[in-house]
């Protein structure tokens, strides 16, 4: 993997005068040189405004955006109609929750969840919640941070719409079976909304393969830039929802007292479109589609291994199929400072609840560091950030 490690500016900086180890793309991954340029490229070639002009800089502008959306759709085996460009997944999970939910959920209705979800799939179903009358039950982890199918099973019944639940953890790092998830859920009736953040950057998606109604997910985990996300619906779906967010370019027809929409998914972008994210995005599925192809996760057994071998160490989800994120803490060692420690060293890992407030209660804890690896991390990293973890243990324990 270290071939690859020269398409990344970011890993010839320096972190507190230190040689960068960057062990946080769980968070926010690196983004290679060629989808940089591809953005920049936008700016120097296109910058005409989208969809809304007949001169030839809007025409390329228009094509390159459509272009990219129907090469994500081919990324992940779906129809170009059925790719709505989002700001992040936040804001894909907040359109299903508004702009289906609240049309579809009514008092007495259920939206089942996990306990390892994140907090933005999480908040958007309590709000809509508060406006329907719906609840939300929640699906308990086991100790190894995995979902009990027999516990789905019985948490099933005609009272549950929709079941929204991540396809990887971001704490615990567990690959839920997702495709196993959603025939049980599509045999109960119920629609399904997949949160792809932490799996589509580590795994080959095809959402006709897996047969879910939404599969959202954001750019900047995946090689892309940041302030664009997409959502994969269904087309009939789509086709039956409104609008939550309003404006121009999503209109067929507007009056003084109504308007009209136009058709899928252009429904769905209101305003001027994040052309040039779209676009990087767009390269950086070429690229991620790359690294598929001729990189494996070795790395993510070897992580897991060594870390073990620390004394003290309390490592959270170990469930056999997993991306390479490990959530842990030591024994008399508070995370955040083990996070500042290290930082001193030149390496970035995450620490806090990392937006997954109810399950830190479920582990009874208040919060726990993070280490996340991607293709562009090798073992020589590895072995670095246990040696400044056992330097950091015998200083601050």
């Amino acid at each position: 993997m270290q071939d690859i490690r020269k398409d990344f500016p970011n890993l010839k900086e320096m972190n507190r005068g230190k040689p960068l180890v960057y062990l946080d793309s769980a968070a926010t991954s690196l983004t290679p040189k060629k989808v940089i340029n591809s953005e920049l490229e936008y700016y120097e070639k296109f910058g005409g405004s989208i969809h809304r002009s007949v001169y030839e800089l809007g025409e390329k502008a228009t094509n390159a955006f459509e272009n990219s959306r129907n090469n994500i759709a081919k990324f992940i085996g779906a129809s170009k109609n059925s790719i709505i460009f989002t700001k992040s997944a936040t804001e894909s999970i907040n359109l299903v929750a508004e702009s289906w939910g609240f049309y579809n959920l009514k008092q007495g209705d259920v939206i089942l969840l996990t306990d390892m979800e994140h907090h933005s799939n999480i908040i958007p179903w309590q709000i809509i919640c508060k406006k329907t009358g719906a609840k939300i039950k929640y699906l308990k982890s086991t100790e190894k941070g995995s979902i009990n199918l027999d516990d789905l099973k019985k948490s099933l019944d005609k009272n549950v719409k929709i079941v929204s639940i991540t396809h990887a953890s971001n704490v615990f790092g567990t690959i839920n079976p997702i495709k196993e998830i959603i025939e049980i859920v599509k045999k109960n009736g119920s629609k399904t909304m997949i949160d792809g953040c932490q799996s589509i950057p580590h795994m080959k998606i095809d959402v006709q393969d897996l047969n879910c109604d939404f599969y959202a997910f954001s750019g900047h985990k995946m090689f892309g830039p940041t302030g664009v996300g997409v959502l994969y619906g269904k087309e009939e779906m789509l086709e039956k929802m409104h609008p939550y967010q309003t404006g121009g370019g999503i209109i067929e027809t507007v009056s003084m007292t109504d308007s009209t929409w136009t058709t899928i998914p252009h429904r769905f972008e209101p305003g001027s479109p994040m052309a040039a994210q779209a676009i990087a995005l767009s390269e950086a599925v070429n690229y991620l589609g790359k690294c598929f192809d001729n990189y494996d996760n070795s790395l993510n057994e070897y992580s897991l291994e060594r870390m073990k071998s620390i004394n003290g160490i309390s490592i959270y989800g170990q469930a056999p199929e997993r991306t390479p994120i490990i959530s842990f803490n030591i024994e008399g060692v508070h995370s955040l400072d083990l996070a500042h420690f290290l930082d001193f060293e030149g390496i970035t890992i995450r620490s806090g609840h990392h937006c997954c407030q109810p399950l830190m209660s479920a582990l009874d804890i208040s919060s726990c560091a993070r280490a996340s690896f991607y293709f562009y991390n090798n073992k020589d990293e590895v072995d670095f950030l246990i040696e400044k973890i056992n330097k950091a243990i015998s200083i601050l324990k």
